[in-house]
Parts: structure tokens; sequence; C-alpha cells
């Protein structure tokens, strides 16, 4: 056992008794290294073992203490053996039950022992039971009170017991009362402004809180201690990404000066005039480009609100300076979607393009590399192919990223390598509309934009819910709407994630349909076919020569046909809300009115009602969005781009997102005027996860 040292963070949790080796090394698993750790390992929840309640009193499916003598105890056999303990206190019996016990726990289990027990009172054979309860005899307790505290359950692992936990945390909690130090890193006028307690005091509450503690209040998270916390590890994510940005701006980048030449030339053959919001956005990215250092700029629009016109003007700013610019989509059908619209706007302008897949192989592929590491190709488009260790930029200046949400951080900084000797601007983009609450605190390490207005000419979609039963009607649309000279697509979805299943699905789901609309053409993509293939069918369907496309859910984004007018989606409660908002904007590009058929199978889910609904009742991205939010959390929101930002302790960001905007000015103030405690409050709440120490 080591000595204890003067503060938490200092002292190794073997200076605990009986701390060993073993020990360490399990709670080394969870990142628990110090005693400072430990004692930021707090509780998910607190029982009340603080007031013995009498047997005639108990309620079913209430964590309960009792006391009792014990009546009868017998190993009764029916479909599980068990041991069956029957005790009385005076107002009534009751009875415990194990199933797993061993010989010495049935003898001394006796009858005429008193015992002390805990456990959840559950309905049974013989009217309330205890399974598997806690308990202790009287006569080893020595008239010991009940609990002074509620009782704390700490997340766990395996091998370590509640018990175990309350042991050490009894030790913890004993040298935050001798004064061994555990440092408060928040500014003592916000503490004395917000009236809230000192650190101690609130780890001293949190792990051992009273006997009368509001049990309801410390269940939402609203206790002084607790929002004392929240704001601290709020406030610890935030720095961590102001870190990040901090880190990516002390590099310097080309200071771009605005287009003089290409912008006006492009905006001269476009058929329409940019959006306010468009042009709004261009200039913050202008803005950026000239302050020296890379641009992180997130920009948000709705499906449809031309982000692909405001990515390439930003592109055209960077090529007139001589620079390469690099677009990078998360699947093929968007890359390629990319640089047919690219190729349109640049080719007349001269600029030379390349394109990288994975599927570019061989002779084509050495070409193309040679091309971009020449600086032969201008503007490089292409998918994750474009982080490969062999393809080398001559000159890359600016990281255009599509679908942000579909890339980790990580490939986005492996991106920022191939700038060899200048720092690339990163332009991120995403259809997908982040909720507020995300985007102030898992993005923010970049400025944002937001396209808030959708070009003239855009109609609504109508979206109607209807059941599978009404398949045959939903066919019968689809033939009245081709024979008018509409487009439809049918998209098909599987629980399964597998590409085969999904093919299959497809198949049967085209073959099933061409036998019901003989009269119409019907294609079918899916992730099994070659991308040329893929390419074929797609560019046929926006031609006009198909009039049915049946799909997976790879036509998610950027399918760009303006005469499909309604879409179908089979079995859509198999889907999130925001990849339901993505398929359904495949319609309405064109002026026809448009429709989206969500094509449900009975029994739904609560969870598959409220997106169906949602759904139905708005087209708003960044509503859904937040009922996104709402439904499936933060954490199934971003996916894994910020898993270590969703491991959150006592904070939670739907219950507590009401917080960030103070959040973001402390953290401000506390980076201007401490920066001495910015790096210690990320590692106590960070510790092992801290992400972007090495950007």
């Amino acid at each position: 056992m080591s000595a204890v040292l003067d503060s938490l963070v200092e002292t190794p949790v073997t200076a605990l008794k009986n701390v060993g080796p073993a020990m360490a090394e399990k709670l080394a698993k969870l990142g628990i290294h110090n005693v400072q750790d430990l004692a930021f390992h707090l509780p998910l929840r607190y029982q009340d073992r603080t007031r013995i309640t009498p047997i005639g009193g108990l309620r079913a499916n209430l964590d309960v203490v009792v006391e009792g003598d014990i009546k009868a105890a017998d190993v009764v056999f029916g479909k599980r053996r068990s041991l069956v303990v029957r005790i009385q206190d005076g107002t009534g019996t009751l009875t415990l039950r194990f199933f797993h016990f061993s010989a010495a726990q049935k003898n001394k289990l006796k009858k005429g022992e008193r015992i002390r027990c805990f456990g959840e009172a559950r309905p049974g054979k013989s009217g309330l039971e205890l399974y598997h309860p806690e308990y202790q005899f009287m006569d080893e307790l020595n008239d010991t009170p009940t609990e002074q505290t509620l009782t704390p359950i700490y997340p766990s692992t395996e091998g370590l017991a509640q018990i175990r936990w309350r042991q050490l945390m009894s030790q913890v909690v004993a040298l935050i009362k001798q004064g061994v130090g555990v440092e408060d890193l928040l500014p003592a006028e916000l503490l004395t402004s917000k009236n809230m307690p000192s650190l101690a005091q609130a780890l001293l509450y949190l792990h051992q809180p009273p006997v009368g503690s509001d049990l309801d209040q410390m269940e939402l998270y609203a206790h002084p201690a607790q929002h004392r916390l929240i704001i601290e590890e709020l406030l610890a994510h935030n720095l961590s990404m102001q870190k990040m940005r901090e880190e990516m701006q002390r590099h310097a980048a080309p200071a771009i000066p605005a287009s003089q030449d290409y912008l006006a030339k492009l905006l001269k053959q476009l058929p329409f005039t940019p959006t306010n919001a468009q042009q709004r956005v261009n200039q913050e990215i202008v803005a950026d480009f000239a302050k020296g250092f890379p641009m992180l700029r997130l920009v948000q629009g709705d499906v449809g609100s031309g982000k692909t016109l405001v990515a390439a003007m930003a592109a055209l700013h960077v090529l007139e300076q001589g620079y390469q610019v690099a677009i990078m989509a998360p699947t093929e059908i968007l890359a390629e979607q990319h640089l047919k619209n690219f190729q349109g706007w640049m080719e007349p302008l001269g600029i030379s393009m390349a394109w990288l897949a994975g599927k570019v192989k061989g002779k084509a592929r050495e070409a193309t590399l040679n091309a971009i590491k020449q600086g032969d190709a201008q503007l490089i488009v292409g998918t994750h192919a474009l982080f490969q260790n062999d393809v080398e930029f001559k000159n890359l200046c600016l990281a255009i990223i599509d679908e942000q949400h579909r890339f980790g951080v990580h490939q986005r900084l492996a991106l920022r390598e191939k700038g060899k000797s200048i720092n690339p601007h990163q332009l991120i983009m995403t259809a997908t509309p982040i909720p507020r609450t995300l985007a102030m605190s898992a993005y923010a390490d970049l400025d944002t934009s937001i396209i808030d207005e959708l070009p003239p000419g855009r109609s609504p979609v109508n979206t109607v819910v209807i059941d599978q039963d009404r398949r045959d009607q939903i066919v019968e649309r689809i033939r009245a709407a081709c024979i008018e000279g509409r487009q439809a697509y049918w998209v098909c979805t599987l629980i399964e994630e597998s590409e085969e299943m999904e093919a299959q699905a497809a198949e049967v789901t085209a073959q099933s349909l061409q036998d019901a609309l003989p009269e119409l053409k019907i294609g079918m993509v899916h992730g099994r076919l070659k991308a040329q293939e893929k390419a074929d069918i797609m560019a046929a369907f926006k031609a006009g020569d198909l009039h049915l496309l049946v799909a997976t859910t790879v036509i998610e984004v950027g399918v760009d046909v303006p005469n499909a007018s309604l879409m179908v989606i089979e079995n859509p409660e198999r889907l999130g809300l925001a990849q339901l908002h993505q398929l359904r904007g495949r319609v309405g590009r064109g002026t026809a009115q448009s429709h989206c058929v969500l094509l449900y199978q009975t029994p739904l889910s609560q969870q598959g009602k409220q997106r169906l609904h949602a759904m139905r009742d708005t087209s708003d991205g960044f509503k859904i969005a937040e009922i996104d939010l709402q439904i499936r959390g933060p954490g199934e929101v971003l996916g894994t781009r910020q898993t270590g930002l969703m491991q959150m302790r006592i904070a939670d960001l739907q219950r507590d997102g009401y917080l960030l905007d103070d959040i973001q000015q402390l953290s401000q103030q506390l980076m201007q005027q401490h920066p001495h405690w910015v790096d210690a409050l990320i590692q106590r709440w960070l510790g092992e996860n801290v992400r972007y120490g090495q950007v």
C-alpha cells in the first residue's frame, strides 16, 4: 500500500486499504488510476436502506429493508430447485427465495435466527417474495442501526460487486473529510453567484446522500451537488473541443482572396441566381479564407438547399490561386453525383478534374495518382479512397467533406495530413441537420453556417403513412403517375445490414412490381452492383428512360432527378428519422407536387409510431433532427464519431442542453483567465478518452 499524498489526483488507488495489484488492474480497465479518478466514478442511482419497513406494509416492486425471525427454511423442488426461507416480524410473513445457494448458506439460514434483508418485493407463489436478497444476521450486526445515508449503486465491471465499491468509496469520503485535496477548478465568483457547493461538498453528498435526501430530485439530476458536477463535465468536454480548435489554428494556412474571375464566370452560366442564404455562407467562407489559419467550417442545410453549389463557390476561390481542392463523399453514388455536378460547372472554366474511388484500379488508378501528385488534376472528387497512403497531392489547400457524420474525426485529420507543407482549409457539409445541442457540443471545434432557405420552385413533399394491406392501391398509384409522365422510387429496407440480403430483397421487389406493372420500365440499384452498373442505371433513370427505380437505401443522399415525384418507402419503421428524411428528399426536386408514401408493417412499436408521425407532420429537417435526438439519444444520432463525448458520467446532452450557452461563455472565460485549469479539468473528466491532444 502506498502513502496517501496531499491531493487525491496524486494518490494512487493502491494507497487504499485492500487494493492490491489485481484490484488496481480491474480499476484501470475502467480508467481509474488515482483516488481522484475514483472520486469521480459517480453513482448511477440510489437505494433507500435507511428505514425498516414492516412486512405487513410491503408493496410490490419496491426496494425495501425488512427485519424478521426465520420460521422455516426448506429446499423446494419445482421447475427449479430453490431454497425457500420464511420470515416473520409480527406484522406478516415474507418469503426469501434463493435459486443459487450453498450447503453452508442453507445451514446458517436456520429456524430461530433473526436477519435483516434488502431486496425488491415481487409477487410470488406465496404472496410477496424477495429473490436473492442481501441479508445479515442480527447477532453479527450487534444492534447496528440501518444505513445512515442513501446507498449508491455504481457503474461496475465483472469481479467488482457493489459492496466492494462502497468499501472503496467510504475510504475516498474519509480522505476528503480529512482534507486531502480535490482542487476546485471553477471560479469562486461563479460558485457564489450560482449558489453552488464546493467540489468537495458535492462529491461527499453524491457518494453518501444523507437520510431524508430527496430521491425524486436526485433521479431527475436536479440536486445542486449534481448540477455542480454536470456544469464541470460539460465544461471539460467543451474545453477539449476548443483545445483542438486552438491547436488547428496554431498552424498557418494560405490566405485565399475572394475569386475575381472564376466565380463570376460560374454564376453567369447558372440558369438561376444563388439564394441569399447561399451567398451569405459564401461570404462567411471568404472571411475564413482570409484569416491565414485553417478554416474549420460546418455547413448545414436541409435536403435540397443547395450545399453543393456553396461547395463549388468555395472551391473556386482556392482553385483561382493555383491550389488543389479535394471533395470527399461517403458513397460512390454520392461521389459520382458530385463529379457530374462539378464537371458541368468546372470544365467550361478550364479546370482539370480527377475521380478516385476504391474501384479505380490498375493503370487508370496509376494515371490518376500521378495526375494528383503532379498537380495536373486541380479538383479531385472521390470516396474514402482519398485517405489511402499512396495518394499524394501536389498542393492540397481545401478539403470539402460531404456528410461528415459518416466519417470519423480521425479520418478528417488524416486528410489534413495530405496537405504536406500546407495545412488545408476544411469545409464540412451535412444534409442531416444537427440538433443545436449537438452542434454546440460534438461540433464545438467547428464554425457553423446554416443554409436556411430553399431555392425557388421547390415544392414541399406531401407525406402519407399507409399500412402494407393497401400495397395494391400504392402500386396502382405508381402506374397512374408514370403514365402521366412522372417517375417514382420504391425503396426496400431490411433489418439485416447485409448487402447480399438487401440485394435479394430489392430483386424480389423489382420482379413483383414488374409483374404487376408490365407496361413500365423498371430499374434496380443496390450495394452489390458494380459502380459502372449503378452509374448506368442512375443515368437511365435521370434521362427518363426508366419509369420506376427500385433501390435500397444506397440512394439516401445525392441523387437528383427533378422529374421523380413519388417515393414509396417500404417498412420505414426500420429506419431512423434522419435517414427517412434524406430518402424523402430525393423527391420534390422539381416543380410538380410530390408525394412520399411510408408503407409500414403492423404492429408498430411506440418508437416506430413516433418516427412515422414526425415524418408525416413536418418536412423541416431541423425539427426532425430534434425529434430524432429525443427518440434515439445523442450517441445513436451521431454514430461513432463522438463516442467519447457521449459517454458522460453525469451530464446528459438532452436533459442539460439548456446549459450549453453558459458553458460556451464559461469555456472562453476559463481559457482567458485561468488557462492553468484547462488541462486539469479535461484530464479529470475525460482521462484516457482525451481525444484531440494529438492533432
